[in-house]
């Protein structure tokens, strides 16, 4: 499948999972395609479980620590090229100065970045998207979606994924081949990267597919405002707001609104199992 046939495929499936939305109601406002999102997400778990973690395991006990983390940091280094232009869009041009800095500098002294000098250099490396740049300027989150192999995503945020997946330079290299090899390679040291993580998530959540949405949700929310969302005020169902129960006044003066906070470990095993962006189902074909 080519990358332009499968970006398609994407927003066909977007406009009918938003004609889906007139019929489809969830236990949770944010989620009304929950009955479709938990097939999903049943189906990245196989998936996972008979061929992502395998291989994930293979790829970690067969090449030694060195050997991964130069390959992290060379998918890493070409991130910054499409970081740094959100960065740009979103206004805030000192930090895409600072993601292109990066690129040059590892990919010179970083022999194409596989070293990350410069982080040992105090240039921090920033995470943005383009699901993360519509958020900026205003976007809401909109319906929370399960993709298959894409994992967690929202309508806002699978808009954002078309840009990114278009606009990637590991998707967008050639000869095909090459490409499909860079992009299986990618997608399986993120994988990797998780193992150990995923373990938590397994062995936590009694219910995995709402800890996995509630934790996506809450993190994508943190990413759009860099860190510091703002805070919201606790929301109570209509039946319960009809009926307000007597509260002292002390205690309604220190009442404040209700925060979940995940461990970060916890968080990011939650919110991308498979971190299958690029897997070889996605970028195969040419």
């Amino acid at each position: 499948m080519t990358i332009k046939r499968m970006l398609g495929n994407l927003l066909f499936a977007l406009l009918l999972a938003g004609a889906a939305g007139c019929a489809t109601t969830g236990s949770d406002r944010r989620d009304p395609f929950e009955g479709f999102n938990r097939s999903m997400y049943s189906f990245n778990d196989g998936f996972d479980q008979a061929i992502g973690k395998p291989v994930a395991g293979a790829y970690r006990d067969l090449l030694p620590g060195p050997v991964r983390t130069g390959v992290r940091n060379f998918f890493g280094n070409i991130a910054d090229l499409c970081i740094g232009a959100n960065n740009l869009l979103q206004g805030k041009p000192v930090d895409a100065v600072t993601d292109w800095a990066r690129f040059a500098i590892n990919t010179t002294v970083g022999i194409f970045g596989l070293i990350d000098w410069a982080s040992d250099m105090g240039i921090d490396k920033h995470d943005e998207d383009f699901g993360q740049t519509f958020g900026r300027w205003g976007a809401g989150d909109g319906a929370y979606l399960v993709w298959p192999f894409l994992g967690s995503s929202g309508v806002r945020d699978s808009v954002g994924l078309v840009f990114d997946i278009g606009l990637d330079p590991v998707l967008r290299h050639k000869p095909v081949r090459v490409r499909n090899a860079m992009a299986v390679l990618r997608a399986t040291g993120k994988r990797a990267d998780l193992l150990d993580a995923s373990r938590i998530l397994e062995e936590a959540a009694l219910d995995k597919y709402v800890f996995q949405r509630d934790a996506y949700l809450q993190r994508r929310r943190s990413l759009v405002y860099d860190g510091n969302p703002p805070r919201a005020a606790l929301e109570v169902p209509l039946a319960e707001a009809a009926e307000p129960v007597p509260q002292p006044v002390s205690e309604a003066l220190a009442a404040e609104p209700l925060v979940v906070r995940p461990d970060p470990a916890t968080m990011e095993a939650a919110v991308r199992p498979l971190e299958l962006q690029a897997s070889p189902a996605a970028s195969a074909g040419g």
